[in-house]
């Protein structure tokens, strides 16, 4: 019986095949991996590409919703600019009714023995000033004024002081000086009531001319 030897260098082939394995096992595992980044960076841009879509939407309606905030605010202002012209034009109609109210009011309330001269308005405040036969008819003014009048409040003295006047339609004494008789000069503030309108403004700057408050006091001594 023969005894069969292998002279080939089987070992360095085993060595050869195992390495040939291991490069063509490396291959696939390297075109696996290649081809899943393919695939990963491909749903990485999907994903980047539809983000992009929405944020250019979002964009778009955000100018859409600019333009229309500034068409609001347009017509906003409008609005209020009518409001204020309507408003005006309503203090107007109003305001120019109160210097008639307010000589009514003192023709009602101013008693007798004063004698009005003047009455200036400055906004709601109105200054009075006159003369009285005595302090207990200012007294009176005042009280008429504060809880007999819709239209003012609040009145409050300023000043009241003894003066002498000439006497209206006496003759000359042989020295050329008229009679004179003791009177009150005095004066006072009073605030026109404010109106329930909202956004009502006060009364514009008026003055009474002097001859239309004298010819109150008079018809008031009567």
């Amino acid at each position: 019986m023969m005894t069969r030897i292998n002279l080939l260098p089987h070992r360095e082939m085993r060595r050869e095949r195992r390495k040939k394995e291991f490069v063509q096992r490396l291959a696939l595992v390297g075109v696996g991996a290649l081809a899943a980044a393919v695939l990963v960076a491909f749903g990485i841009d999907q994903q980047i590409d539809a983000q992009r879509a929405r944020n250019d939407f979002i964009r778009a309606e955000n100018s859409k919703l600019d333009e229309q905030i500034k068409e609001i605010a347009t017509l906003r202002a409008e609005i209020d600019s009518l409001r204020a012209r309507q408003t005006a034009v309503e203090n107007l109609q109003t305001n120019r009714t109160i210097p008639v109210h307010l000589m009514d009011e003192l023709v009602k309330h101013t008693p007798e023995g004063i004698h009005l001269k003047t009455m200036r308005q400055d906004e709601r405040k109105v200054t009075l000033a006159g003369y009285a036969q005595s302090n207990e008819r200012v007294s009176e003014l005042l009280r008429n004024l504060a809880n007999h009048t819709p239209w003012l409040e609040r009145p409050e003295l300023i000043e009241i002081k003894a003066v002498r006047i000439p006497t209206q339609g006496a003759d000359k004494d042989p020295r050329g000086q008229r009679e004179t008789r003791r009177v009150f000069e005095f004066s006072l503030n009073a605030l026109v009531k404010r109106t329930d309108q909202p956004g009502q403004t006060q009364a514009p700057k008026t003055t009474a001319a002097p001859g239309t408050l004298a010819a109150a006091g008079t018809a008031a001594n009567r």
